[in-house]
């Protein structure tokens, strides 16, 4: 069924890569029939030609279709040249990004090289941002625009000539001042500040342009590329998309924030290449980036879904499904984590719940809440036909397909469902593509308006836990950055993922969709380009000062760093520049 509202993509219930234009970017193209590309980035001085190469080799011994290299000065640039030689002279191929911002001299070089080059539009002609507030007119933003018109054509013409492709790409905290005067600091922004230069590509006829929005909150990232993509669209352009959280971070942390946030794009068949950004070693990103598309390849042939679509969401602003609230579910209400006790005992687990205590426990058939309150789990038969289950609290189990059946059969659950009072849906998906059919489900929910709490369920059979972080934030975490779920309960039948192993990731997957904040969030920045210094080495040794006390004022050892609070949130910035 079309989208007929919001056509960011082709359709809401089916799993279907988009189709977008074919980029030649060395010997590996991107886009059109080929598969998702894996990159990652380089680490080194880039004027360190040896260990540059090195790097790199063992990148695409990883996996790595492509491998981005910053470029800091004039001397970085020339070295490309080098870099690629060896490389070449060692018989490896596979095509380098040159990374740039500021200065599109550099840009004009590396052309000369490399396969591709991304700029920033934040900053490539506009000047750094300032944060200074201008209002400009109508016929004085013209102006600004044709200035990086004539400037930019130029560019184009050495890529035309050189061969080379373009990744246009921008960071969320890079915006010009000249975009948020105008736009301000938000999607709409964001998306334009792209915008602009890709009408330009259009208008010269320069289609070997990739894509990119990144931001570190994984809401606005996906907000944007769904914005970014709904307005391509309406101006015929389908450059190829590349999909990325900046300053993920490292551990389980970067790993939930990255699945939630590509997941949720690659959900819907947006994507064709994909960097995992982890504050780690360069070579660790590619096998997360892999796990990751290689997951939505189990979307394939799915059963079909169906779904009101007069019922769906903004997919561009956060709005959080409305609902009545019950017991401390739903309303207003942070969202729940329901722990799944197993074969276990709740007087078991409590001693060893770890920082983050679960508000539910999953046992059998019943719901148990700290103090070992049980509700009952029941089914829709037992729900619509047994009367002595009205006005007590309890929990009804279902998935759409059996919800779907069962409502043709009994249309009265209708009338029940928004009557009662006292009741919370445990939803589950057995579909291959449980991220459409539960949407699916809340769409219909809200149809009928039906105000029941819903808390997301999920079993799995994994042996490792990355693969488990990965596939769960990727089914659900689109669903709650939509505003969609009050609580969240992972099952897992092996027993090598342990119990807290288990909750900590439905935490996560809740702080990475921005839902709930149960810990502190530290955002690793390398600047716009690459710090000269550790800087897995710093997050770790901030992480642990923040850990064992209040964080000193001059938390990054004398680097530039903020420390913020935004809607509750708090937030640490380890931030440094290389020039």
């Amino acid at each position: 069924m079309k989208d007929r509202h919001f056509n960011y993509i082709e359709d809401l219930t089916r799993y279907e890569r988009q189709k977008t234009w074919e980029v030649k970017i060395g010997t590996v193209p991107v886009g059109g029939d080929n598969p998702i590309r894996i990159q990652t980035m380089t680490d080194t001085d880039s004027l360190d030609t040896d260990a540059t190469v090195e790097q790199i080799i063992r990148a695409i011994k990883a996996g790595s279709d492509y491998v981005r290299v910053t470029v800091n000065g004039t001397p970085e640039a020339e070295n490309l040249k080098n870099i690629k030689r060896d490389l070449v002279a060692r018989g490896y191929n596979t095509p380098l990004i040159g990374d740039i911002h500021f200065n599109p001299r550099l840009a004009e070089i590396a052309a000369q090289t490399i396969s591709k080059v991304r700029i920033n539009p934040g900053n490539f002609y506009d000047k750094r941002a300032q944060f200074k507030s201008k209002v400009y007119s109508d016929d004085e933003y013209k102006q600004e625009l044709l200035k990086i018109e004539e400037q930019f054509i130029q560019f184009l013409k050495i890529l035309k000539t050189t061969n080379t492709a373009l990744r246009i790409g921008a960071n969320h905290g890079s915006l010009s001042d000249r975009v948020m005067s105008r736009f301000g600091d938000t999607p709409t922004g964001i998306a334009e500040s792209v915008l602009e230069f890709l009408r330009i590509c259009k208008k010269e006829d320069f289609n070997n342009v990739v894509v990119s929005i990144k931001s570190s909150n994984t809401r606005v990232m996906v907000y944007t590329v769904r914005l970014l993509n709904f307005k391509m669209r309406l101006e015929g352009m389908k450059y190829p998309i590349h999909l990325g959280v900046t300053e993920a971070g490292e551990g389980e942390d970067g790993r939930i924030k990255s699945a939630v946030g590509i997941g949720a794009l690659l959900a819907d068949g947006i994507g064709d290449t994909v960097r995992v950004s982890l504050t780690e070693d360069p070579i660790k990103e590619i096998p997360v980036a892999l796990k990751l598309v290689n997951h939505f390849k189990s979307y394939q042939n799915h059963q079909p879904i169906t779904a009101p679509m007069i019922a769906q969401a903004n997919p561009f602003e956060y709005e959080r499904r409305s609902t009545r609230p019950v017991l401390n579910m739903g309303d207003k209400q942070l969202p729940v984590v329901i722990a799944d006790l197993g074969e276990r005992s709740l007087s078991e687990m409590i001693p060893i719940r770890g920082k983050l205590i679960p508000d539910y426990f999953l046992s059998g058939n019943k719901i148990l809440d700290i103090k070992g309150e049980e509700y009952p789990i029941i089914s829709l038969e037992e729900y619509l036909f047994e009367s002595t289950r009205w006005g007590r609290m309890k929990f009804i189990r279902t998935d759409k397909m059996e919800f779907d059946r069962f409502m043709d059969k009994h249309p009265e659950i209708i009338t029940k469902l928004k009557q009662t009072r006292k009741t919370v849906l445990i939803l589950e998906s057995i579909n291959k593509n449980p991220f459409a059919e539960l949407r699916a489900f809340f769409m219909s929910l809200e149809t009928h308006i039906w105000k029941v709490p819903v808390i997301l369920y999920r079993r799995y059979n994994e042996s490792e836990i990355e693969d488990l972080q990965i596939k769960a934030s990727s089914d659900l975490g689109g669903l709650f950055l939509d505003g969609y779920g009050d609580g969240i309960c992972l099952s897992n039948d092996k027993e090598n993922i342990t119990f807290t192993e288990l909750k900590d990731l439905s935490f996560g997957i809740l702080q990475a969709s921005r839902m709930r904040v149960s810990k502190t969030e530290f955002v690793s920045c390398p600047g716009c380009g690459r710090t000269l210094f550790d800087l897995q080495e710093t997050t770790q040794k901030n992480q642990k000062t923040f850990q064992a006390s209040r964080p000193p004022e001059n938390c990054c050892n004398g680097l530039r760093c903020k420390r913020s609070r935004r809607n509750g949130r708090c937030r640490l910035w380890f931030c440094g520049h290389s020039r």
